[in-house]
């Protein structure tokens, strides 16, 4: 696949000037869905993103006093050129969408990573030559298309107008806006932006500029008519759009600016500039978090209602989250408190709501869509149903998806909701309840069949796994996930022993010398559905934190396990339900690291392998010298140790060449007193040329006894 933009276009300003008609087509034919995940599927995400950004630096340096004519015979300027552009890069950076801040350990998650400098760095990467790249076909391509461009590193630095404005747009998430100068030139142009959107206010006797906040102190007079519409630069007018909405925010506050005249304002300048949105978006994304602004009432007057529909999205929500048994919060207290939305929100949607749901919109609208979504599930319940309700009312059509969306806040609110969610998956996937849609098991239950009303009997309730799909990237707290995980696994296990093998047999089912068992078939039933449930587990953490996650897991959370005193089991069977919990420990744990550090050293995340393997081992094998004291149960540790054992051993030997020979020594000798003489040996016989004393040892003290 060739790059979107030719070669000659990132090297050249006259160049991009030249084919803006050419650049448009391009753009906004990358711009739909199915491209952008073809982009996204072959790897070409960072360099679509390194050729839109001269793209957006040319043309929104450009003052727009020129207009091009594309074939179909619409006229455009440069400001719709770099709209356009735009609109594309934030996509591909997903810039709306809210940081993860909760970090695990001393890797930094996927989505902190997520930003221009990130994707011109992955970007970059693909240039180097290496001694695998001629070996490894997809490295090459991605090497070739990116070399197309530009044989040179490109960095943020080499766009200073893109820069300026993403620093803006990071301080006003981390920061009150501060910083306008009187008599600046961006003081300026927020007059002129101000007195451009309210028009029609300022003919009155007080003008809008005159309305101060505590970052903006616009107090310029009404300009003329004929020049409301200030032919900047778009970097310019991004630059000065923070303190803009500001200042129509606070009119709106104060009572200088009615919500009907704030939302049309706002319009104006998403009409004036298409880009500004953006700009519109992390402001009011920044404010929303503060929580300095006063409630507003949607009450139908100076506000949308969501009223005519609110009860029926409450309901269907409720039927949504039916399968996993989470409780929905009532939407309002005795069903007669009046409906109200943080002041940034409410004003953010009256703006989306007026934009008409057609091909040109449909753009700017996949822009504001995702950050509306996330602005409403970080306000208190029930800012979302509410935010669904008013959309609802616009695009029926939407209602499916809109209502699902909103269903997912409820457990970005509560963490129990998180815990009966993480349970249902377990319960659906193990097929454990026989009277829901989980009755069958399998990954068909947790992740279900899709959702909609289109199925019989109005919106169906969604699965599980794709509520947690949709939840996981916005919990806010994920470090008790890991064990909250291995709580629902030790508690799976003990349903699957109890609940899959006949009660007379459980007494009997003992380990042998040889490792086979009594009443086999049945037990090699329930060993089937352990590592089901490991595997679940495995993913859950894995998907939920990544390295993070399953650093804190093999470091923290299982030895604290293993130390602590659980509940002794005393009912049927209990030694039965120890051995299976020990051997889906060793599953889970082993199924992590593979999914955090590969099998073998291909990788560069298994560059992390050893210190945190080496750490895991340690443990295991000063439990095993009398060193450590455990609090679990013998026989759920003895199976751990030799399943983890045999598990590295048979599928990731290069684990095992990791490992200090001291550790692996010691942990052979423990094994030994446990009569796993065939395992001790197997695992010296991996342990690299450090071990072969110890495993001639080994089979010498075999055949003497």
């Amino acid at each position: 696949m060739s790059p979107p933009v030719p070669a000659d276009f990132t090297g050249s300003d006259s160049h991009l000037i030249d084919y803006a008609p050419m650049l448009n087509v391009l753009i906004v034919g990358i711009a739909s869905v199915d491209c952008v995940q073809i982009f996204s599927l072959h790897g070409l995400v960072p360099q679509l993103a390194c050729s839109l950004m001269p793209i957006c630096e040319v043309f929104g340096s450009c003052v727009p006093n020129l207009s091009w004519t594309l074939p179909s015979g619409e006229e455009i300027s440069p400001h719709a050129v770099f709209s356009n552009a735009f609109a594309l890069l934030l996509k591909l950076w997903r810039f709306n969408h809210p940081p993860i801040e909760h970090g695990v350990g001393d890797v930094p998650t996927v989505g902190s990573q997520l930003t221009p400098e990130y994707l011109l760095l992955v970007r970059n990467s693909h240039l180097l030559s290496s001694e695998n790249t001629h070996k490894d076909r997809n490295k090459r391509r991605l090497s070739e298309v990116a070399s197309s461009s530009s044989p040179e590193p490109v960095f943020l630095d080499s766009f200073p107008k893109l820069k300026v404005w993403y620093r803006q747009h990071q301080r006003c998430i981390a920061a009150t806006l501060s910083g306008l100068v009187h008599g600046t030139t961006v003081h300026q142009t927020v007059d002129r932006l101000l007195n451009m959107m309210f028009r029609k206010i300022n003919k009155g006797s007080q003008s809008i500029t005159s309305v101060t906040s505590g970052s903006s102190s616009s107090s310029g007079a009404g300009i003329e008519d004929n020049s409301l519409k200030p032919e900047l630069p778009a970097w310019d007018i991004l630059e000065a759009v923070p303190y803009v909405v500001d200042a129509a925010l606070t009119a709106c506050a104060h009572g200088k600016l009615s919500p009907r005249e704030l939302a049309t304002g706002l319009k104006d300048l998403a009409d004036f500039l298409p880009a500004s949105l953006a700009t519109i978006v992390s402001y009011f994304s920044a404010e929303v978090s503060r929580c300095v602004w006063k409630p507003v009432v949607m009450n139908g007057m100076d506000w949308p209602s969501p009223a005519a529909n609110l009860s029926n999205v409450e309901e269907h929500i409720k039927k949504i989250l039916a399968a996993t048994g989470v409780d929905v919060p009532r939407l309002s207290a005795g069903g007669s408190s009046p409906a109200t939305l943080p002041l940034p929100l409410a004003a953010f949607v009256s703006v989306t709501i007026t934009y008409k749901i057609d091909k040109t919109s449909e753009r700017f609208l996949n822009l504001a869509g995702p950050a509306l979504e996330s602005l409403a599930a970080d306000c208190p319940w029930p800012c979302m149903p509410i935010v669904a309700s008013l959309w609802t009312q616009k695009a029926k059509r939407w209602f499916d998806f809109l209502v699902f969306s909103a269903s997912r806040t409820v457990f970005l609110h509560n963490s129990d909701a998180i815990v009966q969610l993480l349970k249902s998956c377990f319960t659906a996937t193990l097929g454990l309840n026989i009277a829901s849609i989980s009755s069958n098991g399998g990954v068909g239950a947790l992740l279900g069949h899709g959702f909609g009303s289109h199925f019989c009997g109005g919106l169906s309730p969604v699965a599980p796994g794709i509520l947690y799909l949709r939840v996981y990237r916005s919990i806010r707290d994920i470090v008790f996930i890991t064990e909250e995980v291995v709580s629902l696994l030790m508690h799976s296990v003990r349903e699957i022993a109890c609940s899959g093998l006949p009660k007379q047999k459980l007494d009997k089912l003992k380990r042998s010398k040889n490792g086979m068992k009594y009443g086999q078939v049945s037990l090699a039933a329930a060993m089937t559905r352990v590592k089901l449930a490991a595997s679940l587990a495995a993913t859950l953490v894995w998907l939920s934190g990544g390295h993070g996650l399953v650093q804190s897991l093999i470091k923290e959370t299982l030895p604290s396990w293993f130390i602590s005193v659980h509940r002794s089991d005393r009912d049927q069977g209990s030694g039965l339900v120890a051995m299976l919990g020990g051997y889906a420990l060793a599953y889970f744990t082993v199924l992590c690291g593979a999914f955090a550090w590969g099998v073998d050293s291909s990788s560069s995340a298994s560059k992390r392998r050893p210190k945190i393997l080496g750490s895991h081992m340690e443990f295991l094998a000063s439990a095993l010298d009398g060193k450590i004291s455990l609090g679990c149960d013998g026989a759920t540790w003895h199976a751990y140790v030799s399943g983890f054992v045999s598990l590295m051993v048979g599928c990731t030997p290069n684990w095992v060449l990791e490992v200090d020979v001291d550790v692996l020594r010691r942990l052979s000798k423990g094994l030994r007193q446990w009569n796993e003489e065939e395992l001790a040996l197997a695992l010296l016989g991996i342990g690299g040329v450090g071990t072969m004393g110890a495993a001639a040892e080994l089979i010498i003290e075999h055949f003497d006894s």
